[in-house]
């Protein structure tokens, strides 16, 4: 029996100790601080990645537009680079076509070297883009291709709102106006 009995010294020592060590439910709360600011870091930074991604996927896309729409504009500059020494080229043409209705009786070599050399300015014309525009008597008057300098009454009904006469030829640069055809239209 003297096993079971505890002295009374060993008693007050142990409602010591249960006193000073904190209870179990304690201990479960300050684990969960612990963890929420363990996973509080961890979103933080997920969320820091996420967002470092959809700027770097902006920026990656502003810049593949920004490529294409410079490699646009290079390319439109380099095909209407010379479009000025074109235009100021074309009233040249004109006077080459005002020359050869003069020129159109005589057959003489004169002649025959005014139109190698009307030939060939036209060919050089042609490499570098210019088209003549389509603009000839009886077709539809076009704002886009057209610029109407006068009206003048149709001879007939269906000439109304047609071309009459071309007055000065029209001319494209890559399928771009660079001169509108000045026509005569019928009301």
């Amino acid at each position: 029996m003297e096993n079971t009995v505890q002295p009374e010294h060993d008693l007050e020592k142990h409602d010591e100790l249960v006193e000073e060590t904190p209870p179990m439910q304690t201990s479960e709360p300050v684990n969960e601080e612990k963890k929420e600011d363990t996973a509080d870091p961890v979103k933080k930074l997920k969320d820091e990645l996420a967002e470092s991604k959809d700027k770097y996927v902006r920026l990656y896309a502003e810049f593949d537009n920004f490529r294409r729409r410079s490699s646009k504009e290079k390319l439109e500059m380099i095909q209407s680079a010379n479009e000025q020494l074109l235009k100021s080229l074309l009233p040249i043409a004109d006077d080459f076509e005002r020359a050869e209705k003069s020129f159109s009786n005589r057959d003489d070599k004169e002649a025959e070297g005014f139109f190698l050399i009307q030939n060939k300015f036209k060919k050089t014309l042609e490499q570098y883009g210019i088209k003549e525009m389509d603009a000839k008597k009886e077709l539809d008057f076009n704002s886009d291709f057209h610029e109407a300098i006068t009206q003048v009454p149709a001879p007939e009904e269906k000439l109304k709102g047609k071309i009459i006469d071309v007055v000065e030829k029209g001319y494209l640069l890559n399928d771009k106006v660079i001169r509108f055809a000045k026509v005569v239209v019928g009301s």
